[in-house]
């Protein structure tokens, strides 16, 4: 290391004597010119005041010799714990750099020996060139390794989530991804085109979470299960991601309260998506509760008591001879003639008591989707052996 000149040893001495009015100084400075400093919590303040003194006294080691490379971002942020990065961004880390600039610049006249005032300055600019581009690469490599953590929280969230877990622990995981708690949610389920890189999953997540408050992404081979949690509208914003699938059905599962329900949802989406090949011309996406015959067929127990319960059971209850005439109508060829024949009646009571089905049941007999789903609903109802 070359001998300081006698100015500079000069200088030094005084930098020595003064770090303390320049760590005083900072901090004023901080409370002063930055909102978000203000606002962090007591701990987290008293935390960046000793990054700030580890900054000041590193500039000081390296002033000595400043032919040494610089002390980078990674030991002065040695002295605070690796969660301040969470609470510190690299934009405001990089404005306490700026402050300690401010204050070493407002400071020359009075630390550096007589007419080195240009030297410490642009020592303390050349330094601090060198602490910010070091900063950002342990911003760099805090994001890379929260992002891998990140994802692998993710998937172990979305897994207990398909699972139907809804325990304390799960609560917690989904917490620390940041999911807000607020509303309602949904599961939809899909393909994708080709196996998932890291790029085209952190675009989906990008997207999903442009979709709705709070997102969730698991990758499952090559199935695709995104939840979608918040208060506005969960449809609307699950039909603006079926574009990121790939070819094939894409199913929603209902809207449930809190994400401590959303298992139903998935069960509800992932039985529709394993029996969405028996309807080619659903539409895409498909709601879960549009595919309730086709998942009775992969052995959906919960579309089944659902079909029972909403169709058959409420009709049963309603009396006026609906399901005999839904039962008629169904048999011979959807015709309100042909069942009118059978019953006894007039056509206009068949269609009278199939508008009276469609109020009852929400599904409307006369559409042919619609009415294969009835005639699903009547014919478990049967074999469950509900009497009418």
């Amino acid at each position: 290391m070359p001998a300081p000149t006698r100015d500079q040893a000069h200088t030094l001495r005084r930098l020595h004597d003064g770090s303390g009015l320049l760590s005083a100084a900072a901090s004023r400075k901080l409370d002063e010119g930055l909102p978000w400093y203000r606002a962090l919590p007591a701990e987290d303040r008293s935390w960046v005041g000793l990054v700030v003194q580890a900054g000041i006294s590193s500039f000081i080691t390296w002033f000595a010799d400043p032919s040494s490379p610089p002390t980078g971002a990674n030991e002065i942020f040695a002295a605070a714990p690796p969660e301040l990065t969470r609470s510190v961004s690299l934009q405001q880390t990089l404005q306490l750099v700026r402050i300690l600039v401010e204050v070493v610049e407002d400071h020359s006249d009075r630390l550096a020996a007589p007419g080195s005032e240009r030297d410490l300055r642009e020592a303390v600019l050349r330094y601090s060139r060198e602490v910010a581009f070091s900063a950002a690469e342990v911003y760099a490599r805090a994001a890379e390794a929260r992002g891998a953590w990140d994802a692998r929280l993710e998937a172990l969230v979305v897994d207990a989530i398909v699972r139907g877990d809804a325990d304390d622990a799960l609560r917690s995981r989904v917490a620390a991804l940041g999911w807000s708690g607020h509303g309602q949610s949904l599961v939809m389920v899909g393909t994708v085109a080709q196996p998932f890189d890291d790029v085209r999953a952190a675009e989906l997540r990008r997207a999903t979470r442009r979709a709705a408050d709070d997102a969730l992404v698991g990758i499952h081979g090559d199935r695709v299960v995104v939840v979608l949690g918040g208060e506005g509208d969960l449809r609307a914003g699950a039909t603006s991601l079926v574009p990121r699938f790939g070819p094939g059905p894409v199913v929603i599962g209902p809207v449930v309260t809190g994400l401590e329900h959303a298992g139903a949802s998935a069960a509800a989406a992932l039985a529709g998506h394993a029996a969405a090949r028996a309807w080619p011309t659903a539409p895409r996406p498909v709601a879960a509760d549009d595919l309730l015959p086709e998942r009775v067929l992969v052995g959906d127990a919960i579309a089944r008591r659902t079909l029972v319960e909403q169709v058959y059971a409420p009709l049963a209850a309603a009396g006026g001879s609906l399901l005999e005439t839904l039962a008629a109508h169904a048999e011979h060829g959807r015709s309100l003639e042909a069942a009118a024949r059978v019953l006894y009646v007039h056509p206009n009571t068949v269609r009278y008591r199939l508008r009276k089905v469609a109020e009852v049941t929400g599904w409307d007999p006369l559409d042919p989707r619609e009415g294969y789903v009835l005639q699903t609903a009547l014919a478990l109802g049967r074999l469950d052996g509900a009497s009418s």
